[in-house]
């Protein structure tokens, strides 16, 4: 992980379980006498979370409705610290990650129900953001972690946006300015690929409880029982699938960054498959960005990357 992650060295069951009690009963030990929790049970998850975000995020109240995704916070929390130091080698910006603007402004496209992206931006190095996304229920969650919190209300402004076939258009305003935008796309193709994939991970979950120590491992998992006898997959339509899979959405979103290249420094995108990056870079190169480049990040055994152009 990076070197900044709060979470690097895994997780400390016990202070967690002093900040948020709720979490108690949760944590079980894993073949080896560790501490860990049942990554495969949704309530276990949220807890996790939520005692995560209290205790390195001065977040005390947080909570996302059943059927959204709940984010794996170590792989996200990379993925600011990976955008800091983006920020940090761009001429634009001050040479270190300690001393940005107080008003430097992030832009979170699709932040989801959980609003993570802001939580860990804001908390984590003073950043501002407007979080934006098209599902009604997922701003309604997101408004009310902003309003139960009193470290987010200044720096996080929350946008429905209503044009469901733009990603910028509606979001950005006139003379807007933002440091970065950054995005968690819909990464499969269609509803059978993304509840293929969602078993795929049911499994691995259950393999991983038995093995060492699985405290560091990205948990955005189907929602089941322990007794692994209900499966279900987390995540709405517009979370995990749409027309052309991954590939299809950054693509319209590259197409639409050409109209705000005076707005935003850095375009930023979560890339799942490694194959995906071709045809992006292919039309990066097609719309004249200036640079572009991929961000590897690994989180355990778990590899990942985000893919970053400008104009």
């Amino acid at each position: 992980m990076h070197s900044r992650n709060l979470h690097k060295n895994g997780y400390d069951f016990e202070a967690l379980t002093r900040t948020h009690p709720l979490l108690a009963p949760h944590v079980i030990r894993n073949p080896s006498a560790r501490k860990t929790i049942d990554f495969g049970n949704a309530h276990a998850v949220k807890a996790l979370n939520a005692a995560l975000l209290k205790r390195y995020y001065h977040i005390e109240h947080w909570d996302i409705p059943e059927g959204y995704l709940c984010p794996p916070i170590p792989g996200r929390a990379d993925y600011i610290h990976a955008i800091a130091d983006l920020l940090s080698a761009s001429p634009a910006t001050p040479a270190s990650t300690r001393q940005f603007p107080a008003r430097l402004v992030g832009l979170d496209i699709g932040t989801g129900a959980n609003l993570i992206y802001p939580i860990i931006g804001s908390q984590s190095y003073g950043w501002h953001f407007v979080a934006s996304d098209v599902d009604k229920g997922a701003i309604a969650s997101a408004n009310l972690i902003r309003s139960s919190n009193s470290v987010l209300r200044k720096s996080v402004r929350i946008l429905q946006q209503h044009k469901l076939n733009s990603i910028f258009d509606g979001v950005i305003k006139p003379h807007e300015q933002f440091a970065f935008s950054m995005c968690n796309p819909p990464f499969h193709n269609s509803q059978k690929e993304a509840l293929a994939g969602s078993m795929q991970k049911n499994q691995n979950i259950k393999r991983n409880q038995d093995k060492r120590h699985s405290s560091i491992q990205g948990h955005s998992s189907p929602k089941n029982d322990r007794s692994g006898s209900h499966l279900n997959f987390a995540g709405q339509k517009n979370e995990l699938w749409c027309a052309g899979g991954e590939v299809g959405f950054i693509s319209r979103m590259i197409a639409e960054s050409v109209h705000y290249k005076e707005q935003v420094t850095w375009f930023t995108s979560l890339v799942a498959k490694q194959k995906s990056l071709a045809p992006l870079y292919k039309k990066l190169t097609q719309v004249g960005a200036l640079e572009y480049k991929t961000v590897g990040m690994a989180q355990g055994s778990k590899i990942s990357r985000f893919i970053a152009w400008r104009f």
